[in-house]
């Protein structure tokens, strides 16, 4: 018997009502801003025809507040599950036009439905924060279910990979899901990030402050560090989203997208041998050399515009996805500080979680000296990259190119804290502390007795250079595993990430590391 067209016509009904949304008029005034909907967000990030939407129907059950009645469309948030370059990706998608995209229970009910989904599927989380915050209606329900999604960003964290876009207001309690995601893209245009607003700091502190210094893409890119990647737009967005996924595993069970060739490349690069300038105290940057290195010179850097004296990113190296880590000579001289230190930590524990093999180039003279980096916890910051790396089970491979001194060199993944080969470039310095430094120290009486201070002071630091800061010296001791020629780099680490692919670590049991926050 032939289903009654009754039923299908209120189906329809139903249907097209929940996915009308905030209506015409309203998406048409977004468009005019520049603004996606919540929904042609996600039809931009899935292929065609391939989303399937969970909780269409869902609605909120308060009877506060004269909400009983009142029709909120898919209550405020799409959510479901599609495919992204013939991957299964799960994603939500709050919408502003319903209710100012408030969480409510059913609002977070959904999320967390989604989030389980993915986490059993094994399936990344992609999530569009445009929210006016908590819907007071709900009262403390909203709060429970803000907890609820917490505590799935959690239990989701490590095990499958979760991209956070800030495409609206985010404010208050809502930061905190996009902060405990691993990867956070924030539109320019229409987006905004905070605990407390402008007038509840000049209310609470007597401060005088502006949305655009507190909470725009530019303060938390540049300044507080708590966002990854600023889009000019919804579009720019959602091109992030895909490029970071071609990177990235589904879940900490699989491999990262790889794609191997048949046979490395051993081509030598004559370029590199000219990279380093023969002036120790001249800067070069070090992006130069990732796309040297870097499968046809692509790399996505992460946090691009915060602590840029190190630099951290993904690419590829004949085919296997890596992620580098670098100095950055040409800021602050390279040298690790509180928050070079924080982002390099990071990225190396993300590395370590889905399996994706690590290659670090030093050019690093020391931590940053000063009164603030010590009052500001220095020791305990840069103890996190030295645990990161040392906690790291994933290949790493660390190319020395020029200084690496004292405990900076040690937390650039040296082989004590782990690495399973480091190579050094002819013009490594490896000492330690700086030549210069070392031989005012230890040939202050001599120095002083010359009769020309400068031209002996520079004779001792280069015999200073070569005694003690030689690379052979450290190849001789076994901290290197060989020096080789620059333009030999990519060949070298090439043939190691394929001989590493099928590194085995075992660590004694434990629930995790405690890594100085």
């Amino acid at each position: 018997m032939p289903i009654d067209p009754g039923l299908l016509a209120q189906l329809a009904e139903r249907r097209e009502a929940a996915e009308a949304s905030g209506g015409p008029a309203r998406a048409a005034k977004r468009h005019e801003q520049g603004l996606l909907t919540a929904r042609e967000r996600l039809d931009q990030l899935f292929a065609a025809h391939t989303f399937q939407e969970f909780g269409l129907h869902a609605q909120h059950q308060t009877q506060k507040f004269g909400m009983a009645d009142k029709f909120l469309p898919t209550d405020g948030v799409i959510t479901g599950v599609g495919y992204v370059e013939g991957r299964p990706v799960a994603a939500f998608s709050q919408d502003f036009m319903v209710a100012g995209g408030s969480l409510g229970k059913v609002h977070a009910q959904k999320i967390c439905t989604l989030m389980d989904h993915a986490g059993k599927a094994g399936m990344p989380i992609v999530g569009y924060n445009d929210s006016g915050g908590a819907r007071i209606q709900d009262g403390v329900e909203s709060l429970s279910g803000y907890g609820q999604v917490f505590n799935r960003n959690i239990l989701m964290s490590g095990v499958v990979p979760q991209i956070a876009v800030i495409s609206g207001p985010c404010a208050g309690g809502a930061a905190y899901s996009p902060a405990l995601m691993d990867f956070l893209i924030m539109t320019r245009r229409g987006a905004h990030m905070f605990i407390c607003g402008p007038e509840v700091i000049r209310a609470a502190t007597g401060q005088v402050t502006t949305m655009e210094e507190i909470g725009s893409a530019e303060a938390h890119a540049r300044v507080s560090g708590n966002i990854h990647f600023i889009a000019e737009d919804d579009q720019h967005a959602t091109a992030i989203v895909r490029d970071l996924l071609s990177y990235l595993p589904s879940n900490n069970m699989s491999d990262p997208p790889h794609m191997l060739s048949d046979e490395v490349t051993l081509k030598e690069d004559i370029e590199l041998d000219n990279i380093v300038p023969g002036d120790p105290k001249q800067a070069f940057d070090v992006k130069d050399v990732i796309a040297r290195i870097a499968d046809d010179g692509r790399f996505l850097e992460i946090q691009a515009e915060f602590a840029a004296n190190i630099v951290v990113g993904f690419g590829r190296i004949d085919g296997v996805v890596v992620g580098f880590v670098a100095n950055q000579p040409m800021v602050k001289a390279g040298t690790l500080d509180i928050d070079s230190s924080d982002k390099g930590a990071r990225f190396i524990r993300f590395c370590n979680v889905f399996n994706i093999p690590i290659v670090t180039l030093v050019d690093v003279p020391g931590f940053m000296p000063g009164v603030a980096q010590e009052k500001g916890g220095i020791i305990r910051h840069g103890a996190k990259m030295l645990f990161a790396y040392g906690a790291t089970t994933v290949p790493k491979i660390t190319v020395i190119m020029r200084k690496a001194y004292g405990g900076a060199f040690i937390a650039m993944c040296s082989r004590d804290v782990g690495a399973d080969l480091v190579v050094a470039w002819p013009t490594a310095e490896i000492a330690v502390m700086g030549a210069e430094g070392a031989t005012n120290i230890l040939y202050r009486e001599e120095i002083e007795k010359a009769e020309n201070k400068a031209e002996r002071r520079a004779e001792l630091v280069a015999e200073y250079r070569a005694a003690f800061a030689s690379p052979y010296m450290s190849a001789g001791l076994t901290f290197v595993h060989d020096v080789i020629e620059p333009r030999r780099t990519k060949a070298c680490v090439s043939l190691a990430l394929r001989t590493l692919l099928s590194k085995r670590d075992s660590r004694p049991p434990k629930k995790h590391g405690n890594i100085p926050l």
